[in-house]
């Protein structure tokens, strides 16, 4: 046991003395024990602090990559780390008064934010809304954990054991670095299984209302709907493996069959129509199933099986048109976050978890590429000029990626949204070229007949520029999104100077100038979703005949991001990305329409998306 967490338990130490007896002829002398045991620990955690510190810090920060889309605002539970041996020396290199304030500060965000537990769902049950509509929730890409059940003689360690969204993913990520790697990557050529490894999607409610112990996802979401009638009767999980390509989806897992399965039993057994509430890419996920479930020799439920069976859809914070953060993540592994750690912070991820390597996993995984932006110019402009951009802006968003220095082939010149699409897969191994043209497609279908044409190509299923909602004409869709929070853009990147890498270019984030940041570039977003991707469909596209033929009613909530400043997680006003789904105002919204009074929900905007959506190239009457 180590001295600082004796110092915690206020446990006295048992351990023998490890000295080894001296020489015969050496020179000694007889002192005390307890002196004798005080030297030895000095030079045994002198050393241990050494190691330790550089082989902790590049464990933490390998983990903050692994939490792709979460932002480390709060202070997850210590008692996960107290159960292993790894952060039993980990905590003895950390100062007792760091790990004592964390302690406390977590003490404190669990009492701010217990205070309100179920009172939004109260409130409404005191006003006579109760359950109505069947729930089903489509969680976000970090929302589901993913579990193993191979039998094989490398996985039987973690066999029901989470290597994503629990502390067994960080002992496995740490611990066992290749085995890890192994499990989380799909197989390149296929985008299925690899051969001795079965890692699958975890189911109910546990699979989603936590990531890790302490850091709530849907759990807020999941208590109010209790307090208005909601159990597992009526509510459900419709979790899935999003490493997967949609398509394979449908191949390996059967996802889309059975989430027909349960809407239809759902309806059968309440005698009403379902809910259907989706984050992030879960609503692109629940997009690509309106197109199957309607399509031939796929769901084979025909033109009016969505009016039949669906009352609305909300849609959180929905990337419809993409999370631009994906494209450097799997163009060089990098990100905002790890774009602006500290060189010592670089230096520990690296030594644990280089850049070839994090490229490598997020390639392996298709379902992440899903999130590569579409629209292309259109939408995000181009060398000169984007619809977001804001007056006297010294960089315009249209170029997508940028170069200070342009010499070489691997640096030609600034990229707008197409062309950085077009370098990504030119510089990519032929496996990840393969992937993304044979599952998703990026474009704009400038005609009704294109639309029509794309309903029967699967790889467009995923893009509601090229494909159409569903024709139900009772269907309701409601936009739920925050603003406010500075969301990357754009990028600036240099050639890779080191040889030794298989990379030809990184984040310049040497480049720190006006609205430049470690080499990015921030604009208006959520904090991880741009707003024209969360903004754009609701407040325009889907107001344009062709993507939306039968006029499903869209309504649009903006939330400004008014975090507070004592909440590590933002509070209840917050407009995070993920931490909304623990908004007060979002919470109520969602239990309206699952009590059917949708209809009281008036439109609320407080960004500049309808005038950015004005300025998009894409028109009603091409």
């Amino acid at each position: 046991m180590s001295a600082l967490r004796r110092r915690f338990l206020g446990e006295p130490s048992t351990e023998p003395s490890r000295n080894a007896t001296p020489e015969k002829d050496e020179e000694h002398r007889l002192i005390p024990i307890s002196k004798l045991r005080d030297l030895t620990q000095k030079t045994h955690k002198s050393r241990k602090r050494r190691n330790g510190v550089i082989f902790g810090l590049g464990g933490l920060f390998g983990i903050m990559v692994a939490a792709f889309y979460v932002k480390h605002q709060d202070v997850v539970s210590l008692n996960g780390f107290m159960d292993t041996k790894f952060y039993e020396g980990l905590l003895d290199v950390i100062p007792a008064g760091i790990v004592k304030e964390a302690t406390d500060l977590q003490k404190q965000e669990r009492e701010a934010t217990n205070y309100d537990s179920f009172s939004v769902g109260l409130h409404l049950q005191s006003q006579g809304i109760k359950a109505l509509h069947p729930v089903i929730m489509v969680p976000g890409v970090i929302s589901t954990g993913l579990e193993s059940w191979g039998t094989e003689p490398g996985s039987k360690q973690y066999f029901r054991k989470r290597l994503w969204g629990s502390w067994s993913m960080m002992r496995a990520l740490i611990m066992d670095k290749a085995g890890w790697k192994r499990h989380i990557m799909l197989d390149k050529t296929t985008g299925l299984d690899p051969s001795h490894v079965k890692l699958r999607a975890a189911q109910g409610f546990d699979a989603a209302d936590f990531f890790i112990t302490g850091y709530w996802i849907w759990n807020k979401i999941l208590e109010n709907l209790a307090t208005i009638g909601y159990d597992p009767t009526n509510a459900f999980t419709a979790a899935y493996d999003w490493r997967l390509s949609y398509i394979n989806l449908e191949k390996r897992d059967m996802y889309f069959t059975r989430l027909k399965a349960y809407i239809e039993l759902a309806v059968a057994t309440s005698h009403t129509k379902v809910t259907l509430v989706s984050h992030s890419m879960g609503s692109q996920v629940l997009f690509f199933f309106f197109q199957w479930v309607e399509a031939k020799g796929h769901g084979n439920g025909g033109p009016d099986w969505v009016d039949k069976h669906v009352d609305s859809w909300i849609n959180i914070s929905g990337s419809m048109l993409g999370a631009l953060k994906g494209f450097p993540a799997v163009l060089s592994g990098e990100m905002k976050d790890t774009a602006q750690l500290n060189a010592f912070a670089v230096y520990g991820l690296e030594k644990f978890l280089a850049r070839e390597e994090r490229t490598e996993i997020f390639r392996a995984m298709p379902g992440i590429s899903s999130m590569l932006p579409k629209g292309g110019n259109a939408v995000w402009g181009n060398t000169t000029w984007a619809p977001d951009d804001a007056p006297g802006q010294t960089v315009s968003f249209g170029t997508f990626v940028n170069f200070r220095e342009s010499n070489s082939t691997h640096s030609p010149r600034n990229l707008t949204i197409e062309e950085s699409l077009d370098y990504l897969l030119t510089n990519s191994d032929t496996w990840y070229q393969n992937q993304i043209h044979d599952s998703y497609s990026h474009g704009v279908a400038h005609t009704a007949a294109q639309v029509e044409d794309n309903a029967r190509d699967p790889r467009k299923w995923i893009n509601p520029l090229e494909t159409r909602l569903p024709l139900a004409p009772h269907l309701k869709i409601y936009c739920f999104y925050g603003i406010g929070k500075p969301t990357e853009r754009s990028y600036f990147y240099r050639e890779e100077q080191n040889p030794m890498s298989s990379l030809n270019v990184t984040i310049d984030t040497g480049f720190t100038r006006g609205e430049v940041d470690h080499g990015v570039v921030l604009g208006e977003g959520d904090g991880t979703v741009s707003l024209l991707s969360t903004g754009y469909m609701c407040a325009k596209g889907w107001r344009i005949k062709r993507y939306n033929p039968a006029g499903v009613q869209i309504k649009t909530y903006e939330m400004p991001h008014e975090p507070d400043r004592f909440s590590p997680r933002g509070g209840p006003n917050t407009g995070d990305h993920v931490d909304i789904l623990g908004r007060s105002s979002l919470n109520d919204l969602v239990l309206r329409v699952a009590g059917g009074k949708g209809d009281q929900i008036e439109e609320n905007f407080v960004s500049n998306i309808r005038e950015y959506a004005d300025k998009v190239k894409i028109y009603d009457d091409e």
